[in-house]
């Protein structure tokens, strides 16, 4: 019996093996880039969250190395985060770095627990907007902030008082340090503007270390950054507060919640960035959990995946989690043996990093999706409330107003009213009257008041797009109608959505199963009821294909109007798709496809006629013009059950005289195949077909044969670049069979079945 142990380190050495052989020169290089981004990143976010400057290192380190090691997300970058900085500095400010790490170590075990508990996936319901926006809040608090520092002054406690105290701030400029300070906003600006190859070093690496090495050669006299130690002398045990408890757990409970919701939107943004990758959320959530808990342990900020360093993992070439963990290891290493360089950086270049930092939090496409979600209300209101009270209750106060807008929309309806012009000078007002959304006694007012303003006399359409009408809607529906038929006016109830107008025991109903697209649906389905908008004097065979396209130019044309747009110039068909004229044979529709993607070509019983006949020039010219100008590659015969033609060949139809006798003689050889034992035939009698049906299937058969006769398509067929294949389509059960040509049998099309098919016509279209 094999050793269980031998066999898993043989797999690991082939792991090792494959990584050093295919993606180390991948990860390498990626490693160093990410390092370079995370060191100034580190030491800025630990200067404004008013922690020891070692920590953001610390943090740096233990997130590479634990969150890489054991996370759900190869690729995504963990460490310290500005979106933390402001709960931070409050808890810094309130129990000092000590407790401060001993929440760290608490809010990490509770992401283990949550993780465990594999319900991180509800992170992801928080609504985006209320993220964006708390980072754009915590972007401004820190920018607010740190403009005191690049000034040459203090920060004040909060973002209120470091607005209000800016203007002094700005009149009392502190000579040197404003000026290197500026220098690093200005380059940090300029740099994504430069050529590719320049920008390949990272731009915050180019402005912490440029503007500082120009302070030490002009000797300027300003504030520098100051060390307690080494990183290891940093390193202590987190203490325990002597009381206030409360204020503690809701320290914990924020920081788990703010690290976990940034870290797992993170992780989602860089699967979204490398096709294929997929993160496993509750395992991302232990491993930033464990990181934490060491982060704490050893003296570190706390701890969430980090969009920037992860993007820029991303797009350096990582491929696996060694890039991350090796970045770390540099970090360590730069720390370790470099730090004294560290004091040489003076305070005012690292602010004006973060007031970079602090502003690109804040992004105009996360308003502008805001705005179109109609949620700008609810961004600007986290902003302030994060902004002028604290990271929580601003955060709380999104929540709840995203909570109720989410409510708002489920519970009301939109309704309008619009005047129509009328169909005929002598037509009655005509108006048109739309309800969208859910119908609830929540929206009766503004109903009522959009229903009075409807002239009586008047013809209304009432268009019902909803998915739910309850009674006291249904009520006063019901009760406006007739009121306004007793006045002398009609209403046409045109019911689009799932919710119905019927009646059901003094109630309305729902109606039940999934609703087809209005240009898809059956026209029997609504059009009946909505003729009678139609004045006499327009023709009663007139009036369903009025009603159909004043529909079509109402719903669906806006729609459509980019995909015609983009056809205007000529058109592309992947197949040529012959068929029977049968009106319940309709292609696009059981293919899926829409304009430009079928070259349709129909007549009665989907008939080819040999070459030299009179009759086979229209099916003849149609087969030349798609393969020799449209470049078609595939030839769909299309057959189907209870074929008007073939119940004429079973009756003898096709030796009578007349047109459509003399058209139905090129059906004459299936009919003769049938009952020669054709072996379509045989099987489809064997599958329980009935004889209208199994000659059907015979007669697409035998006009795969004749397509495959015509020069042009036999042509194709030899260089392999034309294929004819033959289909059915069985009304009763709207299923879409396939001409087996080995079995010489139709047989299902399985969704998804590609060798089967085997068509050029693509699914996607």
């Amino acid at each position: 019996m094999a050793n269980p142990y031998v066999a898993t380190l043989a797999g690991a050495r082939e792991r090792a093996r494959h990584w050093m052989t295919y993606d180390l020169r991948h990860d390498l290089p990626a490693s160093l880039v990410v390092f370079l981004v995370a060191i100034p990143l580190s030491l800025g976010i630990a200067v404004a969250s008013g922690a020891p400057i070692t920590a953001g290192l610390i943090a740096a380190v233990v997130g590479g190395l634990v969150a890489g090691a054991l996370g759900g997300s190869s690729l995504q970058v963990s460490g310290p985060a500005a979106g933390l900085t402001v709960i931070v500095a409050g808890l810094i400010d309130q129990f000092g770095w000590a407790v401060t790490c001993a929440i760290t170590v608490a809010a990490g075990v509770l992401q283990i627990l949550l993780g465990a508990s594999r319900i991180a996936r509800a992170a992801l319901a928080v609504s985006p907007t209320v993220v964006h926006a708390m980072l754009a809040g915590i972007g401004i608090t820190i920018a607010l902030g740190q403009l005191h520092v690049l000034l040459g002054g203090d920060a004040e406690s909060d973002a209120v008082r470091n607005l209000l105290d800016l203007p002094q701030q700005l009149l009392n400029l502190h000579g040197t340090a404003a000026y290197l300070g500026l220098l690093v906003i200005a380059v940090l600006l300029v740099w994504p503007r430069l050529p590719a190859k320049v920008r390949a070093v990272p731009g915050p690496l180019v402005a912490v270390v440029g503007v500082t090495l120009l302070a030490e050669l002009v000797a300027a006299d300003v504030q520098r950054v100051s060390l307690p130690g080494s990183v290891l002398d940093s390193i202590a045990l987190p203490e325990l507060p002597s009381g206030d408890w409360a204020a503690l757990l809701l320290g914990v409970f924020t920081m788990t919640v703010i690290a976990s919701v940034e870290s797992l939107l993170s992780a989602v943004a860089v699967d979204k960035m490398r096709p294929g990758s997929k993160t496993n959320l509750d395992r991302e959530l232990v491993g930033q959990g464990a990181a934490n808990s060491l982060s704490g342990l050893l003296g570190g900020l706390p701890i969430t995946g980090v969009i920037v360093r992860s993007s820029t993992n991303v797009h350096a070439g990582a491929r696996t989690r060694a890039s991350t963990m090796l970045h770390a290891v540099w970090v360590l290493v730069f720390a370790l043996l470099v730090v004294g360089l560290i004091e040489r950086i003076p305070t005012a270049v690292l602010a004006g990093l973060l007031v970079v930092i602090g502003i690109q939090l804040v992004k105009l496409a996360d308003m502008k999706a805001a705005r179109s979600n109609g949620e700008l209300f609810v961004y600007f209101a986290t902003v302030v409330g994060v902004v002028t009270l604290n990271l929580l209750e601003g955060v709380v106060i999104g929540l709840a107003l995203s909570v109720l807008l989410m409510v708002r929309r489920v519970v009301w309806a939109k309704v309008r009213a619009e005047r129509a012009e009328p169909t005929h000078p002598d037509a009655p007002e005509h108006w048109i009257v739309v309800v969208e959304g859910t119908l609830s006694f929540l929206s009766i007012p503004r109903l009522s008041r959009v229903l009075s303003r409807v002239p009586s006399g008047s013809f209304v359409e009432l268009e019902l797009v909803v998915d739910f009408l309850d009674q006291g809607a249904y009520e006063h529906l019901t009760s406006w109608q007739r009121q306004h038929e007793a006045a002398g006016g009609s209403v046409l109830v045109d019911e689009v959505g799932l919710a119905s107008f019927a009646e059901v025991d003094g109630a309305p109903r729902r109606r039940s199963g999934w609703m087809l697209p209005r240009w898809f649906s059956p026209w029997s389905s609504w059009q009946a009821a909505r003729e009678g908008g139609h004045p006499e004097v327009l023709p009663q065979s007139l009036r369903p294909l009025v009603t159909g396209v004043r529909d079509y130019h109402r719903r669906s044309a806006p729609l459509m109007r980019d995909v015609f747009s983009g056809l205007r110039d000529g058109q592309h068909p992947h197949a040529l798709f012959l068929t029977c004229a049968d009106s319940r044979v309709v292609p696009n529709v059981i293919t899926s496809s829409g304009p430009g993607d079928l070259f349709t070509v129909r007549n009665i019983g989907n008939l080819v006629p040999p070459p030299g006949e009179s009759a086979s020039s229209s099916v003849l010219a149609s087969v030349h013009y798609a393969l020799e100008h449209l470049d078609v590659s595939s030839i769909l015969v299309c057959g189907h059950s209870a074929c008007g033609a073939m119940n004429g060949l079973l009756s003898g139809a096709g030796e009578q005289d007349g047109p459509v006798g003399e058209w139905l003689r090129w059906g004459l050889p299936s009919l003769r195949a049938l009952h020669d034992g054709h072996p379509v035939g045989r099987a489809a009698s064997a599958d329980g077909w009935c004889e209208t049906d199994q000659l059907a299937m015979v007669n697409i058969a035998m006009q795969v044969d004749a397509l495959g006769r015509i020069p042009v398509v036999r042509g194709g067929q030899e260089h392999q670049q034309t294929r004819v294949v033959g289909l059915f389509f069985d009304i009763a059960s709207a299923q879409l069979l396939i001409l087996e040509p080995d079995q010489q049998r139709f047989v299902p099309l399985p969704g998804g079945d590609e060798q089967r098919l085997d068509l050029a016509v693509d699914s996607s279209s």
